[in-house]
């Protein structure tokens, strides 16, 4: 694909740049450039809230008279998205930072301006020493009672540790060995290992017996209900095949019984006949 902006130009032949004539530009010449509020800040006339990273179309320039080790400073103006209130600043080389000039405030300031009254009471103390030679020599005389004071907690310290030096560090490290460690770990755990599986094996065991003697039960308790069922069978059968005998005894008994009576009676009739006949006789 060709570019979409070409930057290429085409030049003449015969094109001589030296006839090209010179623009006279101000000194201070300000350039319109593209910019990121760098600090937090707010509107002194509107009040209004410009947060860092907010873009704006700026106006830059050389700040006159002003450097820092031969390095520039520059200052940009902004407006206010609001009231169009123009807020000046410029950079701060020293500090690595901005620095805001007019037209609005920066917030979050807190811990920059207590570094600066820390630096400025740091420099109060060393002119102070410079002039006054009293406060020095107080200064001094502090700063060795907080030697002394430090070098005696060293010593109480040093003692404490010969007191309890007894302990031989290098003979430890020296017996210290980490291949040993974990194969004794590895060891430690594998005997582990084996009392949980030999546990659970006798747990399994019991519980295996403990089924084995109830299925036996249960097969004792079978047969005997089916030995009892196998003799109460036979006992009915052999009474029944009594009962049937007795009974066919005893028919055989009432059918001798009813011949005997019925020859009983046959002879009381030949009796009563006779009889009969001996009475018609005597006539």
């Amino acid at each position: 694909m060709s570019e979409r902006k070409v930057l290429n130009k085409y030049y003449p032949p015969d094109f001589d740049p030296s006839k090209i004539p010179r623009m006279k530009l101000p000194k201070n010449r300000q350039y319109t450039v593209r910019l990121m509020a760098p600090f937090n800040m707010r509107c002194k006339t509107c009040g209004e809230y410009i947060y860092k990273g907010k873009k704006f179309n700026a106006r830059k320039e050389d700040a006159e008279n002003e450097d820092y080790l031969g390095i520039r400073i520059y200052r940009f103006y902004i407006k206010c998205t609001r009231c169009l209130q123009e807020i000046s600043f410029k950079t701060d080389p020293r500090n690595t930072d901005y620095e805001i000039e007019e037209g609005a405030t920066r917030n979050f300031m807190a811990l920059k301006l207590a570094q600066e009254q820390e630096k400025r009471e740091e420099d109060a103390e060393k002119e102070e020493e410079a002039t006054n030679p009293m406060k020095l020599l107080e200064n001094r005389t502090q700063q060795s009672k907080q030697e002394i004071e430090l070098m005696e907690s060293l010593e109480e310290l040093r003692d404490l540790n010969r007191r309890q030096g007894n302990v031989d560090y290098d003979s430890m490290l020296l017996k210290y060995n980490p291949a040993e460690l974990k194969e004794q770990i590895k060891r430690m755990q594998e005997e582990e290992d084996e009392n949980t599986v030999k546990s659970l094996m006798g747990i399994k065991r019991k519980i295996d017996e403990n089924d084995d003697e109830e299925l036996l039960e249960s097969e004792d308790n079978m047969t005997e209900s089916i030995v009892k069922n196998v003799i109460t069978s036979t006992a009915q059968t052999s009474a029944k095949k009594k009962v049937s005998k007795l009974n066919l005894l005893n028919l055989v008994k009432v059918n001798n019984v009813t011949s005997i009576n019925k020859t009983k009676e046959s002879c009381n009739s030949l009796s009563l006949i006779g009889n009969y006949s001996s009475s018609d006789d005597s006539n």
